[in-house]
């Protein structure tokens, strides 16, 4: 016998001890495998999981968010607003409800969230990619928080301790500020939110009413270019007219621009203000005889 013939031999007792081997720890699937290779069947491709985008806007409520993801077909709206919370919903007062998503031991910043509540304010509005058949409301949620947990950066996180307010209290004021001050996220330009920031701290720390046209809004379901008499006396912990300090929690789910608003607001004289009808123009007023001259003049 040859020292070839040996060689080759010995390498085929080789590999077929290896594949046995294999072929037990595996239950058969090599040994599968390489029929198919040498039948010389056409590979097995796996299709890739169908993505869908969705894009959330800044100021959208959780219910919005909610009829917006149902609309792209891919939760009920229901179920959605099931895990983050139903809005103005204390959920200790609701025990037949299913109670949402708690996720306060994986993110530092809802520790201070009260536990009665949902997550309305939290869901970072940005553009997301979900698996369209498979994914779950949870898991884009977390999504939405990881999101939100990059965007408080440590020094903002540092400053808000220093201010002695919670991360609760800022995005309950930066929600206010989406809906009432024209923020523009393509420029940058947050002026006016910082503006109206630092009036409703203001207000805030001489118990004044924050007097907010966008908690109505919130309560009602509806935007008004003036509300009346009825809607500032509705009855509701989150009319702002009617009770003094922040509303119970967040009342839309603000982008970062109304957070920087929040944290960082810009002292002036003013005490009030109003967007004329048909614009996005802040007057400001500094006595509350000059915003009843500007209320005659600019609102119908």
């Amino acid at each position: 016998m040859t020292k070839y013939l040996r060689y080759t031999i010995y390498t085929g007792i080789v590999l077929l001890v290896v594949v046995s081997i294999l072929n037990v720890l595996t239950g058969g699937r090599v040994a599968a495998r390489l029929e198919r290779i040498f039948a010389k069947e056409e590979p097995v491709t796996i299709a890739p999981r169908e993505e869908k985008t969705v894009r959330f806007i800044e100021g959208w409520t959780n219910k919005e968010i909610a009829q917006y993801l149902e609309g792209q077909g891919l939760w009920q709206s229901e179920e959605f607003l099931e895990t983050v919370g139903f809005p103005q919903i204390d959920y200790s007062q609701e025990a037949d409800l299913p109670q949402p998503v708690d996720l306060a031991a994986r993110y530092e910043f809802l520790k201070d969230k009260p536990a009665n509540r949902g997550l309305e304010g939290y869901l970072y509005p940005d553009t997301y990619r979900v698996f369209a058949a498979s994914s779950t409301p949870e898991e884009l949620v977390i999504k939405m928080l990881n999101n939100l947990d990059r965007r408080l950066t440590p020094k903002m996180r540092e400053d808000i301790a220093s201010q002695g307010k919670t991360i609760y209290e800022i995005m309950t004021m930066a929600s206010i500020l989406e809906r009432e001050a024209p923020i523009n996220y393509a420029t940058g330009d947050n002026e006016d939110a910082r503006i109206i920031a630092g009036i409703f701290w203001d207000r805030i720390k001489v118990g004044q009413a924050l007097q907010s046209c966008a908690s109505l809004a919130y309560i009602l379901g509806v935007n008004k270019p003036q509300y009346s008499a009825e809607d500032t006396a509705i009855e509701s912990p989150y009319n702002t007219y009617k009770y003094r300090g922040l509303p119970p929690g967040p009342i839309s789910n603000p982008g970062i621009l109304a957070i920087e608003a929040a944290i960082y607001p810009t002292k002036t004289n003013y005490n009030y203000f109003l967007t004329p009808a048909g614009t996005s123009d802040i007057v400001y007023a500094v006595t509350y005889q000059e915003h009843l001259n500007n209320k005659y003049k600019y609102l119908p």
